[in-house]
């Protein structure tokens, strides 16, 4: 009978707490039930250049600094464009090959083109190669949630997040900071353990306007205020210094004065491509059969100094590039702050009433001071006030992993850099 009064007494000593914490549930004083997983939020402030930190005032972001890790800056991988490099990202693979190696992307093996504008290309899984950290958890038994990421809305390797959306321009950074707050709110069971937060706000500024501007100091001031919301949001679930926090930005942004302009195909012959792909800052031709060689002498006789061709075989090696079947056999790349047209294109141009503004492109030489992102680390993976000197975006995959107690897939990172940087937490609870 004693033992038996026992087992009730201590039956009720475990209920009891666990009842009050329901009971707090409802207030909003304790929204969790049971311990906090080792849990990773990754931010994406896409266009946030590493030239802003300290230029524009941003005192959230500046918080985060002071109290985890900030890199000197964050190199992102060639292509310096959005897509690549969010993939890269969460792949720790060089866009040459996990295959999104551009924002536009022709493959012969499909026939098909890939446009960011493309909803039926953007979700569909055969242009994804490789394994992104949210497949990598969901196989090894660990809830995801992206709040917009580019990738998350394809069924990679036949797998989609726990909870993923649909990308809305239109859904304020308010909302999206509610909802990640709200996934972090669920039971322990149902609960991510790796989030995504997007914002394009920053982007969209220094493309209209360029990056010195009033308007991209106004972005950047938005943003932070998001980053504000969440930080107050954690502290209310008492999870500010439990989860890792890691703002990220994909590329920097480069001034573009309204002079700088080639326009392309006045310099070639176009009938002599099967297919042109035509961005800023990048032009990919195809050339019919046997004219590869008189396309990319056109060229370089008469392109400027502020831009180049190259063949394919000769691109940089350090760009890992051209091992891709889907990079084109001639690619035209101009200097930071040059933008390549098309004739047709340059006279609407012209025609506009803003043509003569200063604008902001991205999308060049990945070793281009203008180009380079950011990096804060906050959290109970990271050391305290430690700036970190400059790294490549490809090894971020391995940290996620290794934070997330999860095995990687085959990347092109280095886990010597990620035992690293973890090391300087150890040493700092060690000292």
């Amino acid at each position: 009978m004693k033992n038996l009064i026992y087992i009730i007494l201590k039956c009720l000593l475990v209920t009891l707490p666990l009842l009050a914490v329901s009971a707090c549930s409802t207030t909003g004083e304790n929204r969790h039930s049971g311990a906090v997983e080792p849990t990773i939020i990754l931010i994406s402030l896409d266009g946030f250049s590493q030239q802003y930190l300290g230029e524009y005032p941003a005192p959230h972001i500046e918080q985060l600094m002071k109290e985890g890790v900030v890199a000197a800056s964050m190199q992102p991988a060639f292509p310096t464009k959005t897509f690549p490099n969010h993939y890269s990202i969460v792949t720790g693979l060089y866009p040459g090959n996990h295959g999104i190696i551009e924002n536009n992307i022709y493959d012969a093996d499909f026939d098909a083109i890939f446009r960011m504008s493309k909803p039926e290309e953007v979700t569909d899984s055969r242009w994804w190669l490789g394994e992104p950290i949210w497949v990598t958890a969901e196989l090894q038994g660990i809830k995801t949630g992206t709040y917009f990421y580019p990738g998350s809305e394809a069924d990679i390797k036949g797998v989609r997040p726990s909870y993923w959306q649909t990308y809305d321009g239109n859904i304020t950074n308010s909302e999206r900071v509610r909802s990640v707050l709200q996934w972090l709110a669920l039971p322990k069971a149902e609960r991510p353990a790796f989030l995504t937060l997007y914002f394009s706000t920053i982007d969209d500024a220094g493309h209209r306007y360029g990056p010195n501007s009033e308007q991209v100091k106004s972005a950047v001031a938005e943003v932070d205020q998001a980053i504000g919301q969440l930080i107050n949001g954690l502290k209310q679930q008492n999870l500010y210094n439990k989860v890792n926090l890691m703002l990220v930005s994909d590329h920097g942004m480069a001034e573009v004065p309204p002079e700088q302009v080639i326009v392309v195909d006045s310099l070639f012959d176009a009938n002599k491509a099967v297919l042109t792909l035509w961005t800023p800052e990048i032009v990919s031709i195809f050339p019919k059969a046997g004219e590869l060689e008189n396309i990319y002498q056109q060229l370089s006789a008469g392109l400027p100094a502020s831009a180049k061709v190259y063949r394919k075989q000769d691109l940089p090696d350090r760009w890992h590039y051209k091992q891709s079947k889907r990079v084109a056999p001639l690619l035209i790349i101009p200097n930071p702050g040059w933008r390549l047209m098309q004739q047709s294109q340059y006279q609407r141009w012209q025609a506009r009433a803003d043509q003569q503004s200063v604008a902001g492109s991205h999308g060049y030489d990945n070793i281009a001071a203008e180009m380079q992102a950011i990096f804060i680390g906050h959290g109970p993976a990271f050391a305290k006030g430690k700036t970190i000197p400059s790294f490549a975006n490809i090894e971020l995959y391995n940290l996620m992993c290794e934070i997330l107690d999860i095995t990687p897939a085959a990347n092109d990172g280095d886990l010597k850099w990620t035992r690293q940087l973890l090391q300087l937490k150890k040493q700092q609870i060690s000292q």
